[in-house]
């Protein structure tokens, strides 16, 4: 090198200089191209992987980080049926020529000439493996690289590396790669046991593996192995009464080509979260177990459960599900399905539904009313102004947020904003907390995907104007459930070679526990478990409404693309995503009709035989009668009437000045409500509220009066049906109604019009603190709840 530097310091002032480092250049680069290739130069370091549930029940084997069975094995452990078979089929003379078979060259090239088409080939089984390493196009050129990556190979390695090297590689069909992954996913044993007959069919597959498949053309393949078997006898392997006795041998494949039982979304999931390293340095290899928290009949079950409920959604354009379920107590991942069918292709199968990134529609917004809760911008008695509003982003036009149904509500509680997902009120709060900061929370809880800008997610944060993974969701409801403790979710137990990550910690100075306030957390899972809080959005006995105490969120993203139901209860955590893949938008369907019945399914299964404990009440807070429109001490005229929590220091302006008056950000919505009724020309129940709840205390029965009031236009006479029964009265627009305990549904009837509502009334196990105490939930649906 010092001559060259020399010489080269010695004509640098003329033109040779430069072709000089031209050349020098040229020889650095092309070095790679004339070294030999070493067995450890093309060593497959992906070891084969067998996982187990958490009970030891087997969940797929010989898994890889590139979704491909395979699994590499030593020469000396393949049965030497497959070795000689293998031998036959493809390269006879392996072990007598050099990276060439002259002979063959000679031979294949006379017959050509003479039948003036290609008869046969004279790739020998190192070709075929530099085509392995380096596929090329078949051309003359490409036909150059790959003779002179043969001689590189047999330059550098022995006969038994070059043929290791071959079968460890050999494409099986599918994603199926070398002989001993063919061996375990079609018969369920390894290479060193296969007999003549499996080694001679599996010998048949890589000259053309879809032509030869086992399970759509048998008879090809039977047929390709009697070739094998008599190109076997040619080489004196065997004798002729040998292979004609094992050409009718009976074998029988595997029914599912997969080396896979359940989770294989899971599997492939963590194969990749598994360094190699740390698998050869705890000395584990193919004989290796690793065992997962996975509960395999539960596995299974979820797997049935995503495959039926989206047959039942075809109709509406919807093909995808996932679906996650994890344990409270410890972060286990019991449940993990990515798609309906991994293995269909065509469907897409092979997508990840609970890594993949989509818009989370309104499952974010629990956590931006939990935020400003803690920060105190809000209180749990707080009325919010679900009225149209104007938001003015820079560069873009002014931003307008609404529901799906058009509608505003004028104003509204914490608690029903929340459970009826209401969009305007969820800005509302994101503004008064700030972008910037819930990113922040964001961040904290482990939705390491929002990785963009405030400015980027804007006020649409809280609607679902980024992208995360069913994953995340989930991680962050159980850190509510946990009321605030951060875990990590886990995969596999303490005794596998996967180090389960710390808490996320996305932004800096983040706590990994969010305790600022336990009492918070327990006051949006008391919303969220509010069944009737919800009910005019999803009706009282929606899918959502269990037989038990559980907490749950749904959500749509724009243009109905997505949708998502994750919930809780103490001992379980379920997130399920209904969708598709491919983008397209799904008919009529939204987070309570598309990812809730999964997750219904999912949440009775795990409670059949135990039902989950009971939420304990938010700490500190009391429970107050207010009236639901202005969330005030209850008067006279108020016509609903119904407990929510208090801070114990908001009980002084509790008992204090009653009056309200709604201020000016009102004005358009009441003067849209007041010119709707001008305009209407039908019917309408005002009161009682569709869902509404009464409770009937004791020794009040015959007190307790209930308004049937009715908002008409036309003057005409009324008829009021009760449970199907017409109730003897001449009153027009009102009429009063001695509570009874049941289930109600109340219609009026005039001429051809009609409207029609349903309520309920409960018997309540303690005295009134004022009469005529009811609760009523008498608020519109929100946008992609």
């Amino acid at each position: 090198m010092k001559l060259i530097l020399r010489s080269l310091l010695q004509i640098k002032h003329s033109s040779k200089f430069i072709l000089a480092v031209l050349v020098i250049c040229l020889i650095i680069r092309l070095l790679p191209y004339f070294a030999p290739v070493r067995a450890a130069d093309i060593a497959q370091n992906q070891l084969a992987m067998q996982f187990s549930d958490r009970n030891g029940l087997p969940l797929g084997t010989l898994l890889t980080r590139d979704q491909e069975h395979t699994s590499v094995v030593p020469l000396n452990q393949v049965s030497p049926q497959f070795i000689h078979a293998i031998l036959a089929a493809e390269d006879g003379s392996f072990y007598h020529h050099g990276a060439l078979d002259m002979k063959a060259v000679i031979r294949a090239s006379k017959e050509a000439i003479h039948a003036k088409r290609i008869v046969s080939g004279a790739s020998t089984i190192t070709m075929q493996l530099s085509r392995m390493l380096d596929p090329v196009p078949r051309s003359f050129s490409g036909k150059l690289q790959e003779i002179w990556l043969s001689w590189r190979l047999t330059a550098g390695m022995n006969k038994d590396e070059i043929l290791s090297a071959y079968i460890n590689r050999l494409p099986m069909g599918g994603n199926i790669y070398g002989v001993e992954a063919a061996a375990q996913t079609y018969f369920s044993i390894p290479a060193s046991e296969l007999n003549l007959a499996q080694a001679s069919l599996l010998a048949a597959i890589p000259n053309n593996p879809t032509y030869f498949n086992p399970y759509e053309h048998w008879e090809r393949l039977k047929q390709r192995q009697k070739y094998v078997l008599n190109r076997m006898v040619q080489e004196k392997y065997i004798s002729g009464a040998n292979a004609a006795r094992t050409q009718t041998e009976k074998v029988v494949f595997q029914s599912r080509p997969r080396g896979i039982i359940a989770a294989p979304h899971f599997l492939f999931w963590l194969a990749n979260q598994i360094p190699a390293t740390s698998l050869e340095k705890q000395g584990w290899g193919d004989k290796s177990v690793i065992r997962t928290t996975i509960n395999r009949p539960l596995q299974q079950f979820v797997e049935a459960q995503v495959q039926q409920v989206i047959s039942s959604l075809a109709a509406n354009n919807v093909h995808d599900a996932a679906a996650l379920v994890i344990d409270n107590h410890t972060g286990e991942v019991l449940a993990y399905v990515g798609s309906p069918d991994y293995f269909n292709q065509a469907k897409l199968g092979r997508n990840d539904g609970v890594q993949a990134l989509r818009q989370p529609g309104s499952t974010l917004k629990p956590f931006v009313y939990e935020l400003a809760l803690e920060k105190g911008l809000i209180r749990p008695n707080t009325i919010l102004a679900d009225v149209p509003a104007r938001y003015a982003i820079p560069g873009a036009r002014l931003y307008s947020p609404t529901d799906y149904t058009e509608r505003f509500l004028g104003p509204v509680r914490v608690r029903i904003a929340l459970a009826n997902s209401l969009n305007v009120p969820a800005v509302r709060v994101l503004e008064k907390v700030g972008v910037q900061t819930f990113l922040e929370r964001l961040h904290q809880l482990g939705f390491e995907n929002l990785n963009q800008t405030p400015e980027h997610y804007g006020l649409g944060l809280t609607l679902g104007s980024g992208e995360v993974s069913l994953w995340e969701l989930a991680r962050a409801y159980v850190t509510m459930a946990r009321l605030g403790e951060s875990i990590p979710l886990v995969s596999t137990f303490s005794d596998s070679p996967i180090q389960n990550p710390s808490c996320t910690e996305s932004a800096s100075n983040m706590r990994c526990n969010i305790q600022n306030s336990t009492t918070i957390w327990q006051l949006i899972t008391n919303i969220l478990s509010d069944n009737h809080a919800r009910a005019t959005a999803f009706g009282v006995n929606s899918v959502l409404n269990l037989p038990f105490p559980v907490a749950v969120k749904t959500g749509t993203s724009s243009n109905f693309r997505d949708t998502w139901t994750v919930g809780f209860t103490t001992d379980y955590t379920v997130a399920t995503w209904v969708g598709n893949f491919n983008g397209e938008p799904m008919r009529q369907v939204s987070g309570v009709t598309g990812a809730a019945p999964l997750w219904n399914r999912i949440m009775l299964h795990l409670h059949e035989h135990q039902e989950p404990a009971a939420f304990p009440p938010p700490k500190g807070l009391i429970q107050l009668p207010i009236c639901a429109i202005s969330g005030l001490r209850p008067t006279s005229d108020c016509t609903s009437v119904v407990q929510e929590y208090f801070y114990p220091e908001d009980k002084i302006a509790y008992k204090g000045n009653n009056q309200f008056n709604l201020p000016p950000e009102y004005n358009e919505w009441l003067a849209k409500q007041q010119q709707s009724s001008l305009v209407s020309t039908n019917l309408r129940i005002l009161s009682p509220h569709n869902g509404d709840l009464f409770l009937l205390y004791p020794g009040e029965e015959t007190k307790q009066k209930l308004e049937f009031k009715l908002a008409v236009n036309k003057s005409a006479p009324v008829e009021w049906w009760l449970n199907g029964e017409k109730l003897d009265t001449n009153s027009a627009n009102s009429l009063f109604w001695n509570l009874r305990p049941g289930k109600w549904t109340l219609e009026a009837r005039s001429g051809e019009m009609n409207d029609k509502v349903s309520f309920q009334v409960e018997l309540a196990n303690i005295k009134p603190t004022r009469r005529g105490f009811s609760i009523s939930n008498s608020q519109v649906k929100g946008n992609h709840p």
